[in-house]
């Protein structure tokens, strides 16, 4: 069900998510955390359309 691509992008979120709560609570760098945490949605919509584009078997 899950391929090895589906855990990086799991982990690439993961990571966005890690270090712009860090730059929030632990720098109290607002403006930084916030452009990280908008990586978040875009990169799961693109490991969404990966998923799917795979699944229907299309070239992206």
């Amino acid at each position: 069900m899950f391929r090895k691509s589906d855990f990086f992008f799991l982990l690439a979120v993961m990571i966005s998510f890690i270090l712009s709560a860090y730059m929030w609570f632990g720098l109290k760098d607002r403006e930084q955390a916030i452009f990280t945490a908008i990586w978040v949605p875009s990169i799961l919509c693109f490991g969404i359309y990966f998923k799917l584009t795979a699944l229907l078997g299309k070239k992206p």
